[in-house]
This record gives C-alpha cells, structure tokens and sequence, in this order.
C-alpha cells in the first residue's frame, strides 16, 4: 500500500527537523569557537560575528603557547588548556584500548552465552541485563575506595579496568543474539576440517559477525571516548585527565572559557564523527541485523 502525499511529506518534514536539532548545536559550537569571547559577548542577537579567527585553535593545539591576537591581554589561562597534548593522548588510549578489550573479551562470553545453553548462563545473562539499569553513580565511592587501596587513582590504566568493567556486559546483551544466528553446521563444518573449537571460533564465526562486532566497537569507543564521571572521580591531576574533563574543568565560579571549550568540543567530536563515517555500513548492517536476530 503507497503512502500518500502527506504522510511523505510529514515524515520528510520530520526527518529535517531531526537533523536540525542535532546539527544545530555543532553549528553554535562551530560559529562560538571561530570568534573571540569579546565578540561572543559583544552581540546577542546578531548570528555570526563580525571577524572571524582561529586564535581558539591556536591556543589549544600549542599548549597556550601561541596566544594569538584575542589572548594576548589574556592574565590567566587554566592549565588543562596548556597540558591538553595529555588529555588528548589519554582520550586516544583509553577508548582505544578499552574498546579492543571489550571487542575480545565480550566476543567470547557472548560465545559462551550462545553455544552452551546452561541454566547458570542464562541466568547470569539476566542478573547481567538488570544490573545495566543500576546508574554507574551509585557505585562510584565503592569504586574509588578500592582503586584507592589498589593504587590505580590518577592513572590510565585505572580508567581503562573500570570502563571495561561497565561497558563489557553491553557486549554480551548486543553480539550473544547475533551469535546464535550464526549455523552450528558451519562450525561443525570447520572443525571436520581440523579447527580446535577455539579455531572455528576464529575462522568462521567471527568473520561472518564482522557487522555486529564493528557496531558495537564504535558504540564502545564513542562511550569511552565521551565519559565524564569515571576519568572525573579517579584522576585529578592533569597529566591524566581526558577530553571531557577538560571541557568541564573549563567552567568554575570564577571563569567560563566559552569559546575555548566550543573549540575544544569540536576537536573531541572529529574521532567520533570520523569513526561513524568510516563504519557506518557496518554498523547499519550490525544494529539492524541484531534488531532483527535478538
């Protein structure tokens, strides 16, 4: 049955007004890094600025050490702008890395989960899903004490165990259904042929879940990428802060740097938006196969 004129119009209507309201933030970020604080200040009506300028660039990608003509009077600069080359490098490693370590550990209990259909597998899998409604905040002070006593605050490597914590049983729930989609005659076939289960694991279920295993991947590596309260509660010095902590560091009492954290927010949006561009086939094909196969 062909839907009528209106009913295309309204949903086309409706998809611009979508993209509006998520493309109309970057655009204000865009407009608001581009120009200096005095002009931010200037005019509240007027859209764009009358100069434009990439001195907010400037400052951040130097370290403070390139001011540029609107920061020269500037007395004071927060030091997480002039040490943000670490907040940038902590950002790349962590997501980075908690994001293969979700990859290979979450593939394999999703295996676990689909192959052997045990009574303790299916419910630990359910103790899993209602635990992910318990909001991470209620267990930041157990999480703080025992890193504390294991010595893992202000480091990389703390952040990185506990967002692989969080972000692990995620992995179970999304890739265990597409798991069992997958025929067991084709691992069967596998291991006639000499592959050790472990083997067919490799060579032929995996392969054949690259979309759901790329979704998830890029799930994971825009949540670790964007977190704010892990990183915020373990680490307070600044050689081991991230992206988002420094954007929010950039707000206090006394100071708000509006055109440097839009500025800011820009550069920490580019891996995400790069990363979505290069697998957005994958995960198309991941999230609605999984909708499909769950």
């Amino acid at each position: 049955m062909r839907q009528s004129l209106v009913t295309r119009l309204a949903l086309h209507a409706a998809n611009l007004l979508m993209i509006a309201f998520l493309l109309l933030p970057i655009a204000a970020a865009t407009i608001g890094a581009l120009q200096s604080e005095k002009s931010l200040q200037a005019s509240t009506r007027s859209l764009l600025p009358p100069e434009w300028t990439f001195d907010n660039f400037r400052v951040i990608l130097s370290g403070g050490a390139q001011k540029g003509a609107i920061f020269e009077q500037a007395t004071y600069l927060p030091d997480n702008v002039k040490k943000i080359h670490y907040a940038l490098t902590n950002s790349v490693l962590i997501a980075t890395t908690v994001t293969l370590l979700t990859l290979a550990f979450g593939s394999l209990s999703a295996y676990t989960v689909a192959r052997l259909r045990l009574r303790w597998v299916m419910w630990l899998m359910n103790l899993n899903v209602f635990a992910r409604f318990v909001p991470v905040i209620v267990v930041m002070i157990p999480l703080y004490v025992t890193f504390r006593q294991l010595g893992l605050l202000n480091s990389v490597w703390g952040v990185i165990i506990a967002e692989t914590g969080f972000l692990l049983p995620y992995g179970v729930v999304i890739l265990a259904p597409y798991f069992a989609a997958v025929p067991r005659e084709l691992e069967e076939a596998a291991r006639i042929d000499g592959c050790s289960r472990f083997g067919a694991f490799l060579r032929v279920t995996l392969p054949l879940s690259t979309p759901a295993l790329a979704s998830y991947g890029a799930i994971v590596f825009i949540v670790a990428w964007n977190d704010l309260l892990i990183p915020l509660i373990l680490n307070n010095r600044a050689e081991f802060m991230t992206l988002p902590v420094v954007i929010a560091s950039l707000v206090s009492d006394l100071f708000v740097f509006h055109n440097l954290m839009m500025a800011i927010c820009l550069i920490a949006l580019a891996p995400s938006v790069i990363l979505v561009l290069l697998l957005r086939r994958f995960v198309v094909e991941g999230l609605s196969a999984g909708a499909m196969k769950g």
